[in-house]
């Protein structure tokens, strides 16, 4: 695992009516030196007008493999529920091809019952999600092992989330980046609930590429902080989001110089 932090934006793939809006936004995140440029897995906006402008996220993905050239990109996160495990690996094995081997396969066991209801999946509970992803993880995994070709690369596998007694078990079975959103000590506290998990598993947490969400629209300078301080605790991945039509990347811009500055 590398020591030198990254950058990730989320492009929020909502409320921009034309696509060349979140064209525009990739490429100039790549030109402003973002490691790994990230969208959603949804069908509906999550917040502002609900019915308001949105695009699909593996389609566009196939895009951004062909627009860029240097930063990875994956979705933060796809949801399991929403396509066969082994129709999601060969969709993740395409891009990757696409893209060089950039592709980062962010997954979760979805959560937005519009989505579910809207388009004809069913929505379970929270704990028949977590399984369903437990199941679907191994068979992404076989798929993977049986396609031809091959990927280019061990595409990583980010599991997003903290529930202590599924979640963290899947990230320590699967994962090779976990995606938190959580403040210091709650972050101290669930690594360390994720280390007896790779412990009962035979894994070392170093392995594990450690990720947190950033937020700071109106206080960039508290965001830094905290970037300053969750990476002390050993995070390597810190992701901004933005959202359409503007997609204003200038608190990024602050986050690459912040980078940048460091000396790891």
């Amino acid at each position: 695992m590398t020591s030198r932090v990254r950058i990730g934006v989320q492009i929020q793939p909502q409320h921009s009516p034309d696509y060349a809006l979140i064209r525009d936004a990739v490429r100039r995140a790549e030109d402003i030196g973002v490691d790994i440029a990230f969208n959603w897995d949804h069908f509906y906006p999550l917040y502002g007008d609900p019915d308001g402008a949105h695009f699909e996220c593996w389609t566009m993905l196939g895009a951004w493999a062909e627009q860029t050239e240097r930063i990875e990109i994956g979705p933060l996160v796809t949801c399991n529920s929403y396509r066969n495990p082994e129709l999601l690996a060969d969709m993740a094995r395409t891009v990757d091809h696409i893209s060089g081997g950039r592709v980062i396969l962010g997954i979760g066991s979805g959560w937005f019952e519009r989505d579910y209801t809207e388009y004809g999946y069913e929505f379970g509970t929270k704990g028949s999600r977590l399984d369903a992803l437990g199941e679907a993880l191994p068979r992404i995994e076989s798929r993977l092992d049986k396609l031809n070709p091959q990927p280019t690369r061990k595409i990583p596998v980010l599991i997003g989330g903290g529930g202590e007694r599924k979640t963290l078990r899947h990230v320590a079975t699967h994962a090779d980046i976990w995606h938190s959103f959580v403040d210091v000590e709650t972050y101290r506290h669930k690594s360390a609930i994720l280390a007896e998990h790779c412990a009962a598993v035979g894994r070392d947490p170093s392995s594990i590429e450690r990720s947190a969400e950033l937020k700071g629209r109106d206080d960039v300078d508290g965001m830094l902080r905290f970037a300053d301080d969750i990476t002390a605790e050993g995070v390597r991945l810190l992701t901004y989001a933005v959202n359409g039509p503007d997609y204003d990347l200038s608190t990024v811009e602050r986050l690459v110089a912040w980078r940048d500055a460091r000396k790891g």
